[in-house]
């Protein structure tokens, strides 16, 4: 309804409102506020803890706000309309390529809302929490096992948070050997945004190594770089790109010959679950993002999860407190440790994220857990090849869980030599990566990461993951065919899209700089 599409103060109608118990209602029933509430509250409100007089004067409204006056129902549907305006993984296939936007399984949120699991608090003594202290212990060892790495640490709240653990505690294993010389970073030209962004935080100066043809870490240009004052090396496997680094064991033994430390980003570790390991590839640390590979909620910046993995000579590393298991079978925390990096989170990172992670990779088993990265991967070939004649593939080459079209094929311009001209050198622009994107949205689908990587002007990133179904992908592709039809044939239709959203195209990046959060009545 087009009516509840404006905004809220633009509903206002005065003289208009809803209904409120409030005090009188407690005055009638022969009760006060207080009555109806318990310990501390009840007696700060009994004993006026906040009155008027406890509020400097300059603090008071010289004027009472300027609120909508609305009526119940309309608040009702305004604000009904205004949630079944956002577009999540619940509402819609999200192929959203380099951040995995799979389906959160219900079972898991029944899991996380279970009573013993949900009124827990972080400074409970270890023998009141030992079911908690066992999911950590347990999931510890289930991560370890898909990753081939010793042991986990989930303090990190976030996956970027997890990137700069991991290179802390890389950082601590070379100064702590008095190593002091290594301050440099290997970032390949392909990689997640946040990997130099973590580095630089972390200290680092960040030497970006380049891609060959293939898309894949070029290792000749890799050599030169290597040298008594590189720390590590950064990187994503399979790639960006979707591609799986073919000269993993080489680039590996590059590393260690020269000190250096090898940290993996597990964004993309959705296609190597149950397939292979970045523990046997070399490795020393990594991250994971749980909300990716293991299926937690996205959104809203969180609360996420990004524990870190190490091998076993950087064990004693882990930033503190973590959990231990003791003789007796019983289990602990240990909140000091010498060499430990430090402390990244003020306790064992956000609880209920890893508790859905965990019942996730039970809900699959040991056999079905292996059947993730075959689905994943075939998934994104699926569409990869479904649409390859209309959309340009840079590299044609089999793809792991996500994979980058570089615009289309035939986008629809025209140079003025075919049409009569308007003295712009060309009678008709052609569709854009952004016009397709945002014609998406009129068929209900959220768009696929757009101009990323920057190997590619007209970079589409697409992956599909494992939970989406045959039916859906064919949905998907043909709306891109059609958007690419269109595109050849009326690019204009595309140019306008999206067509039937409530906001089509603002300036973004004015959105994101100056921000109007307030709403002004020009009245």
């Amino acid at each position: 309804m087009k009516y509840y599409d404006k905004l809220i103060f633009e509903l206002s109608k005065e003289g208009r409102r809803g209904y409120s118990l409030g005090s009188p209602f407690f005055a009638a029933a022969g009760t006060s506020p207080a009555d109806h509430l318990s310990g501390q509250d009840a007696e700060r409100m009994e004993a006026g803890a906040v009155s008027d007089a406890a509020i400097p004067e300059n603090l008071f409204r010289a004027e009472a706000p300027a609120l909508p006056q609305v009526s119940e129902v309309d608040v009702v549907r305004h604000y009904t309309n205004l949630s079944q305006m956002n577009f999540g993984v619940d509402t819609g296939f999200y192929p959203l390529g380099s951040c995995t936007m799979k389906y959160n399984p219900k079972i898991n949120e029944e899991i996380a809302a279970m009573p013993g699991f949900q009124g827990l608090h972080p400074l409970q003594p270890a023998c009141s929490v030992q079911g908690a202290l066992e999911v950590y212990h347990n999931m510890d060892k289930a991560l370890s096992a898909i990753t081939g790495m010793a042991g986990f640490t989930f303090n990190p709240c976030a996956g970027a948070h997890g990137e700069l653990t991991g290179l802390m505690i890389i950082r601590q294993y070379h100064l702590l050997r008095g190593d002091l010389k290594r301050t440099k970073i290997i970032v390949p030209d392909s990689a997640h945004g946040t990997n130099p962004a973590s580095a630089a935080v972390c200290g680092l100066e960040v030497v970006v190594v380049k891609s060959n043809a293939d898309g894949l870490v070029d290792v000749a240009d890799l050599k030169p770089l290597l040298g008594d004052d590189i720390a590590g090396i950064m990187m994503t496997n399979p790639n960006t790109l979707g591609l799986f680094e073919k000269e993993i064991s080489e680039i590996a033994n590059l590393v260690h010959e020269c000190g250096g430390l090898l940290y993996y980003d597990g964004a993309n570790m959705n296609p190597l679950i149950g397939m292979a390991r970045p523990g046997d590839m070399g490795f020393d640390v990594l991250h994971l993002n749980l909300h990716k590979s293991f299926s937690t909620p996205h959104g809203g910046g969180g609360p996420g999860s990004g524990p870190v993995g190490v091998c076993e000579k950087l064990l004693p590393y882990l930033p503190v407190p973590k959990v231990v298991k003791k003789e007796d079978g019983s289990f602990d925390v240990v909140r000091d440790s010498e060499k430990a990096a430090g402390r990244v989170s003020g306790f064992l990172g956000n609880f209920g994220v890893i508790l859905r992670a965990y019942a996730y990779i039970l809900m699959l088993g040991r056999q079905n857990v292996k059947l993730v990265g075959k689905y994943a991967t075939l998934g994104a070939n699926y569409i990869k090849e479904s649409l390859k004649d209309c959309y340009k593939l840079p590299i044609p080459s089999v793809c792991k869980h996500e994979f980058v079209f570089d615009g289309l094929v035939n986008d629809g311009s025209r140079k003025a030599a075919d049409g009569p001209s308007t003295g712009s050198g060309t009678e008709r622009e052609g569709a854009t990566t952004l016009d397709v994107a945002k014609r998406l949205l009129d068929f209900g689908f959220h768009a696929p990461t757009i101009y990323f990587p920057l190997l590619f002007h007209q970079a589409i990133m697409i992956e599909p993951t494992e939970t989406e179904s045959v039916e859906t992908l064919d949905a998907f592709i043909e709306v891109m065919r059609k958007i690419a039809a269109e595109a050849a044939e009326d690019p204009a239709i595309l140019k306008a899209a999206p067509h039937n959203a409530p906001i089509t195209r603002p300036d973004e990046t004015m959105a994101a700089r100056q921000p109007v959060l307030k709403f002004q009545d020009e009245a």
